[in-house]
Formats: structure tokens, C-alpha cells, sequence
């Protein structure tokens, strides 16, 4: 995640019992999208959710529960939860633990290996964040597998994780580096490398990466250079592998000036701040989705551009988002699937409440012939009452620095992400599947 979260307090819980249930919202979402519904446990906190669908009507949700885990006393905080889906998103699982209890569980990335569209993989950061943990399933989920792809003495941070047949790849920031943990035996073993620049970055934070069907690797990453990253601007990047992620060669993409402020949601100075994440479809096109910010502290925008390729030419950046310039738009996802089918999300604040304070949705939009043209913008997130955080026009405040889609076997997006009142105040993640 974009802002460390290493010490929260425990949260209350939301005045109702623990159910293992998805909550449906009483209001339909716009567009072709179902009305957002709760998932997770309904007690303590939920933050910062992925989300992976499989080509036999499994998707999978993973997020790190705070506050309490119900039913596991000696459950550490955060723990990794796992939901799962056996009929692309009409009814769920239980929550539960997707390992047994250790140490705090930290920054979940969850995907299916696209070369059989069956095999999950998981990743997340545990033992005070030195550990790099990596794991695998071949049951649809009931049981996994797990190695530590790798261990520092100073704590990582946002692992993003891309998988094609036999390769696997963890991206990772420590100590001021964009890391890369490599496995060609499909996540047996592992060895790590310097992608970023050989000097030390003040800040270096993983936003996405993806395996090409030539068995090409590229990660995005966004870098701080400036001593007081507050007033420094980021610089957005794309690196790329041809040798099993031994040598790199790093494109830049954007530069956006310094983060907007935070405080008033009571979040650090980065929480807001340039991410850019990628993927490739089928065919091996490459696709990038960002937000930044052309002056210190401005509202960012979000853009998107595509290569056919291989990274070495991109498209020119496409301002996708039809809110107006004082809009400030953040936290980038994106999915791909067949050639030219690629999907992209967003949350901006646009929307007002009733004392002209900025409300946040997520939005959506898709193309199917590679971003030469899009559907018109759709809103996935939409109004559930009973949450001091959710109002008729959007929530408060987005609840967690990064959200996901994806593409299930029948073509529908599937999508999870967090709400919240501030960054410290308990919340809630939610799901919605469409067109």
C-alpha cells in the first residue's frame, strides 16, 4: 500500500454480530452493474481488497481483516481473508483465514495464471513486513501452498504479482528500490533483483505488472526522488524484462507534481498520490492506467495509453475521465482479456453532498478494439443505507490506496473496493459485477 499502516488501533464493531454473509445494498448501481454489496466479515475493518476471477466460474476476493477476526482469538491483525465464489459472484463462501495464524498479513495481490486459467496465486507481506510470502493453489482455493519469495532486514511494501505458466513474478519496494522476486518453476523457488535505478529513491512504490505471451515481464512502479516527497514530484514508470527478470530496461511514462494534501481525510501526504498500473491482453497488447497531476498539490487526472509493441512505443496519454479539471481522481485498476478487450476503473470525487463536500464513486469504463474507442463512463459504486460513510451521491472517502477488477469466463467485469468515513476510520469493502 502507498502509506504504511503498521500500528491501527482496534475498531469498533458496527453494531452488529459477526455474519459470514455479503450484504446487499437496496439501491441499484448504474450501467449495467449490480447494486454494490458488502463482502468480508461484517466486524472489524476491511481495507484494500483484490480480486481474481478463474475460466471455471471462481472469483476470488483477498483482503487483510483489522479490528477482529470472528471465531480465531489467536488471529494476528491484520489477518489475510480469503472469499471465494463459485458461480462468478451470485453467492459466496464464508470468510476465512487463507492460512493458519502467525504474524500480521499486510498488502494482498491475488491472481489466476491466464496460460490454464485455473491455478490461483497469492501474495502478501507478513513477519513486520520483511517477508515477502508467495502462494499457491491448484484446488479452486481450499488449500494452498506458501514460500517466502523473499526476506529483507527492512521492511517491503505494495507486492504486485503477475503469473504466465511456469513463470512468477512479485514486485516489491524496499528500502528506497523497486525489487522483483523471479520463480520459472511456478513459485518454488525464488531470486530477487534490482529493477529501479542503481541510486536510492526517497520512496519507490509497485503499481501493476503482467507477462506478455512471449514471456516478457514488465512492472510499473511510481518513484519520490526529493528528500521531502510532500513537495516532490513523482516520476511514473515502466520497466521491462526479456530474461526472466534479470536485466531491466525502464521507460518514463508521466511525471506528476507533488501528492494533493490529505488532511483533511486524516491520511498521510502520499495516500492521494501518483500510481500507475498495468496489464496485456491475449494478443500481447500492453495497457497502462495512471493518475497525475500536472502542478505540486493539483487535482490529478487519470490517464491511459497502449502498445502493440512490446513497450517500445506507447500511444499518446488519453485524459479518459469526463469530470471536470478541479476533480481530483486517484487509485487506478485495470484488467484485460481477449485481443483488444480492456477495462479500466477509477475513483474521483466529482460528486457533492449536501454541504458541498466532495463525495468519491468508483467509475468504470471498457473498450474492445484496444482503447481506440470506449463505452460511455459508468458508475459502479452505488448507495447501501445504514453507513455513516455512504451517502446517495457516493462515500466519503475511498478506504485503502489501491482497488481491483477483473474479467470472469463469461465476460463480465467483477469488482471490489474500499469505503470509508477518513483513511482511519473503520470500513468497508464492496462488489459488483457488469458489463
Amino acid at each position: 500500500m502507498a502509506v504504511h499502516r503498521t500500528h491501527r488501533s482496534s475498531r469498533l464493531a458496527l453494531a452488529i454480530l459477526f455474519v459470514c454473509a455479503i450484504v446487499p445494498a437496496a439501491f441499484a448501481a448504474k450501467a449495467g452493474f449490480t447494486p454494490q454489496a458488502r463482502v468480508g466479515f461484517t466486524v472489524g475493518d476491511q481495507w484494500e481488497p483484490a480480486i481474481a476471477t478463474d475460466g471455471f466460474g471462481h472469483t476470488y476476493i483477498l483482503y487483510p481483516q483489522y479490528g477482529r477476526v470472528p471465531g480465531c482469538r489467536g488471529c494476528p491483525l491484520p489477518s489475510m481473508i480469503l472469499v471465494a465464489s463459485n458461480d462468478n459472484g451470485a453467492t459466496w463462501q464464508p470468510p476465512r483465514e487463507i492460512t493458519p495464524p502467525g504474524t500480521g498479513q499486510y498488502d494482498p495481490q491475488i491472481v489466476v495464471d491466464p496460460a490454464d486459467h485455473r491455478t490461483v496465486y497469492a501474495a502478501w507481506l507478513q513477519r513486520n513486513k520483511l517477508d515477502m510470502v508467495v502462494a499457491k493453489s491448484v484446488d479452486f482455493g481450499q488449500s494452498w501452498s506458501i514460500v517466502v519469495a523473499d526476506r529483507g532486514l527492512l521492511d517491503a511494501d505494495k507486492p504486485v504479482l503477475a503469473v504466465r505458466g511456469e513463470d512468477v513474478y512479485i514486485g516489491f519496494n524496499r528500502d528506497g528500490h523497486i525489487l522483483i522476486a523471479s520463480s520459472h518453476d511456478r513459485g518454488i523457488t525464488f531470486t530477487s533483483a534490482n529493477v529501479s535505478p542503481k541510486s536510492k529513491l526517497v520512496r519507490a512504490l509497485a503499481g501493476g505488472a503482467t507477462v506478455d505471451p512471449h514471456g516478457s515481464v514488465y512492472l510499473s512502479w511510481a518513484g519520490y526522488t526529493q528528500r521531502d516527497g510532500a513537495t516532490g514530484r513523482v516520476s511514473l514508470y515502466i520497466s521491462k524484462s526479456s530474461d526472466g527478470g534479470e536485466s531491466w530496461t525502464t521507460r518514463l511514462m508521466d511525471a506528476s507534481g507533488a501528492p494533493p494534501d490529505c488532511g483533511a481525510y486524516r491520511c498521510e501526504w502520499g495516500y492521494l498520490g501518483a500510481q500507475i498500473t498495468m496489464t496485456s491482453d491475449a494478443a500481447g497488447t500492453l495497457y497502462a492506467l495512471w493518475n497525475s497531476g500536472a502542478a505540486d498539490k493539483s487535482p490529478a487526472r487519470i490517464y491511459f495509453s497502449s502498445s502493440t509493441t512490446a513497450g517500445e512505443t506507447w500511444s499518446p496519454r488519453l485524459n479518459i475521465s469526463t469530470a471536470p479539471s478541479s476533480v481530483e481522481h486517484a487509485f487506478p485498476a485495470l484488467a484485460a482479456g481477449d485481443a483488444g478487450d480492456v477495462r479500466i476503473a477509477w475513483m474521483d470525487s466529482r460528486n457533492l453532498d449536501t454541504r458541498n463536500h466532495p463525495l468519491w464513486n468508483a467509475f468504470y469504463r471498457s473498450s474492445t478494439n484496444g482503447g481506440a474507442t470506449w463505452s460511455r463512463e459508468s458508475k459502479m459504486s452505488s448507495y447501501a443505507p445504514g453507513y455513516p460513510y455512504i451517502h446517495p451521491g457516493g462515500f466519503s472517502f475511498p478506504f485503502g490506496d489501491y482497488f481491483g477488477i477483473g474479467i470472469d469466463h463469461q465476460g463480465r467485469t467483477q469488482a471490489v473496493w474500499g469505503e470509508g468515513l477518513n483513511f482511519r476510520s473503520p470500513g468497508s469493502i464492496w462488489y459488483t459485477s457488469g458489463r
